[in-house]
C-alpha cells in the first residue's frame, strides 16, 4: 500500500513538472513565432508573451485547484456543464455577440478575455459521458448519438471542423471504454465516411484544404500556401537548426506561426535534433497521462481518465500530423505550446483532474 502511495505521489510530481516545463517552452517559442506580429499589428513584440504568461499562471492556479477538488462532484455538475456548453455554442454562432476572424465564429469576449466554447465542449463531454456510463445499465446509444451529432453540426456552423472531429473521437473512445454495446460502433463507419464526404463536397474551403493534402504544390500561392510554408520551415531547420532565435518564417511568411503552426518555428529553430527531443517530451508525457489513467480507483474516474489522456493524444497527433503531411491541417492547437487561452485553460484544468483522480478525490 505504501508502495502504491509513493508512485501516486511520483507521478503527480511529474504531472505537475511536465506541465510546467511543456508551457514554458511554449512560452519561449510563442515569444519566437509572434515577436515580429506583436510589433507590427499591437506596437509591441511582448504583446502574445505577455497574454500567454498571465494564461499559464491563471492555468496553473486551475491546476492546482483541480487537483484537490474531489472528482466524484463532477457526476452532479455534468449535466449542469453540458447545458451551459451548448448555450455557449449557440450563443457563439449569434452575429453582433460573437467575434468573427477569418470568416469564423468561434469567439466571446468576456472583458479582455476571448473565449472558446469548443474548448469547454471538450472537457464537458468527457465528464458528461463518463458520468453517463458509469453505470453498465445505461444503454441508450440513440440518446448518446444525438448528443454527439448536437455538439458536432453546432461546432461545424462556426466552421470548426478539427474541433467537431476531436469531440467525435472522444464520444468514441469513452463509448468504448465504458464497454457499452460495442457492436453499434460498427455502424458508425460508414455513416462517418459518408457524412465526411458530404460535408467536404459541401464545402469549397475543405475540398481546397483535402487536396492540399493531398498535392501541396497543386496552389503554392493559395491553398496550399500555409502547408508549403510549414515544410519550407522544418526543411530550414535541417538537422540540427538554424539557432534559436533565427527563424526566417517568423517574419510573417507562416500563417498562424504562434498558434497551431508553432511546431514549424520548433523545427527551424531546433532541426530534426531538437524536435525530435521535443516529440519525445511529449510522448513521456502522454506515458505518464497513461499510468494516470490505469491508476484510477473507479469506474467513474477510469472514464475521466482515459477520456483525459484521449484528449492529450488527439490534439498531439492532429497537431503535429498535420505539421508534417501525414494528416490534413484542421486547427487544432499544440496543448501547452500553442498561444491561445481557451486551449491552454482546459488543458491544465483536465491535467488537475488528472492529478485528483491518481491521488484518489
Amino acid at each position: 500500500m505504501t508502495k502504491k502511495i509513493r508512485k501516486g505521489h511520483k507521478l503527480v510530481y511529474w504531472l505537475f513538472l511536465l506541465s510546467l516545463l511543456l508551457s514554458t517552452i511554449g512560452l519561449i517559442f510563442v515569444f519566437e513565432a509572434s515577436a515580429v506580429n506583436g510589433f507590427e499589428n499591437f506596437g509591441s513584440s511582448f504583446y502574445f508573451f505577455r497574454n500567454q504568461a498571465i494564461w499559464i499562471g491563471v492555468g496553473f492556479l486551475l491546476m492546482i485547484f483541480f487537483s484537490f477538488f474531489d472528482y466524484h462532484r463532477f457526476y452532479y455538475l455534468a449535466f449542469p456543464l453540458m447545458i451551459v456548453t451548448l448555450a455557449l455554442l449557440f450563443i457563439v454562432l449569434i452575429p453582433g455577440i460573437s467575434q468573427k476572424v477569418g470568416g469564423a465564429r468561434r469567439w466571446l469576449k468576456i472583458g479582455f478575455f476571448n473565449f472558446q466554447p469548443t474548448e469547454l465542449a471538450k472537457l464537458s463531454i468527457i465528464i458528461y459521458l463518463s458520468s453517463w456510463f458509469q453505470y453498465k445499465e445505461r444503454k441508450r446509444f440513440s440518446a448518446f448519438i444525438a448528443l454527439i451529432s448536437l455538439l458536432m453540426f453546432l461546432i461545424f456552423l462556426q466552421p470548426d471542423m478539427g474541433t467537431a472531429i476531436i469531440i467525435f473521437l472522444l464520444g468514441i473512445i469513452i463509448y468504448f471504454l465504458a464497454g457499452i454495446q460495442l457492436f453499434y460502433l460498427l455502424f458508425l463507419v460508414p455513416a462517418s465516411l459518408i457524412g465526411s464526404i458530404f460535408l467536404i463536397r459541401a464545402s469549397s474551403y475543405r475540398l481546397k484544404r483535402l487536396m492540399a493534402f493531398f498535392n501541396p504544390k497543386v496552389d503554392p500561392l493559395g491553398a496550399t500556401y500555409h502547408i508549403n510554408q510549414i515544410l519550407i520551415s522544418l526543411a530550414n531547420g535541417g538537422l540540427f537548426g538554424n539557432g534559436f532565435g533565427v527563424s526566417r518564417q517568423k517574419f510573417l511568411f507562416l500563417p498562424e506561426a504562434h498558434t497551431d503552426s508553432i511546431f514549424a518555428i520548433v523545427g527551424e529553430e531546433l532541426g530534426f535534433i531538437g524536435s525530435a527531443l521535443f516529440i519525445f517530451l511529449i510522448i513521456f508525457f502522454l506515458y505518464k497521462l497513461f499510468l494516470g489513467a490505469i491508476a484510477a480507483k473507479d469506474r467513474f474516474g477510469k472514464l475521466m481518465a482515459g477520456g483525459i489522456f484521449a484528449f492529450f493524444n488527439l490534439q498531439f497527433v492532429i497537431n503535429l500530423g498535420g505539421m508534417v503531411g501525414l494528416l490534413p491541417l484542421t486547427g487544432v492547437p499544440l496543448p501547452f505550446i500553442s498561444y491561445g487561452g481557451s486551449n491552454l485553460l482546459i488543458s491544465f484544468t483536465l491535467l488537475g483532474i488528472m492529478i485528483n483522480i491518481v491521488k484518489g478525490g
